[in-house]
């Protein structure tokens, strides 16, 4: 595990992100992903490449790989452990490992894609990391996470200052106007047939 910047970084480098991964690969869990981005991605053109911020082992990447057999897959993973993992899936050279905050946007990929990261980021940092968002985007920026119309700071499994909710993609919109909301929605932990953890989802397009 790296010293890095910030607690949260750290957080999830060490033992919590270690125990993250055992909590986050059934089938089940597929199946709803399939789902989630079948419709957060059906306004979206095809799409050749995607880099996921904050991959985990990447049961995101592996449902995007199934609607785009010929997708070229990339991702940034903090946890060396769930980059052992993730490996199977995408070529290790299109792997940055280490933290979001760290990543020096080397290129640009079609889709840029983060999901339930945002919330764990410390908010001093949200500004550099959506920096980073826009520049690795040619096109698609897909953002999903907790929503609330403020910033609130909620307990995370009983750990402080872990877990926050705004509104992020409002925000990005407003740091660069050439972004454009072209979709939005809303996935609930209650769906009979594929919950996910209440993510509000917005597809931004760069025009």
């Amino acid at each position: 595990m790296g010293d890095y910047k910030t607690q949260q970084e750290n957080f999830w480098a060490g033992e919590f992100g270690n125990e993250y991964i055992e909590r986050n690969q059934s089938d089940e869990y597929l199946a709803s992903n399939l789902n989630f981005f079948t419709n957060a991605l059906q306004k979206a053109d095809k799409l050749n490449t995607v880099i996921e911020f904050g991959a985990n082992v990447g049961m995101n990447l592996k449902a995007i790989k199934l609607l785009f057999p010929h997708i070229d897959l990339n991702a940034i993973e903090i946890n060396t452990k769930a980059v052992e993992m993730l490996s199977m899936l995408v070529d290790k050279k299109n792997i940055y490992t280490g933290s979001i905050l760290e990543y020096p946007v080397p290129k640009q990929f079609d889709l840029v894609l983060i999901k339930g990261v945002l919330i764990h980021i410390n908010p001093n940092e949200l500004p550099g990391v959506y920096e980073k968002l826009y520049h690795a985007s040619n096109k698609y920026i897909l953002v999903a996470e907790y929503y609330n119309p403020s910033p609130v700071t909620i307990t995370y499994r009983g750990h402080q200052d872990r877990l926050f909710k705004r509104d992020f993609a409002g925000e990005l919109l407003d740091c660069y106007p050439d972004l454009k909301l072209i979709d939005y929605g809303f996935a609930y932990r209650r769906d009979v047939k594929f919950p996910q953890d209440d993510i509000t989802w917005f597809l931004v397009e760069k025009c």
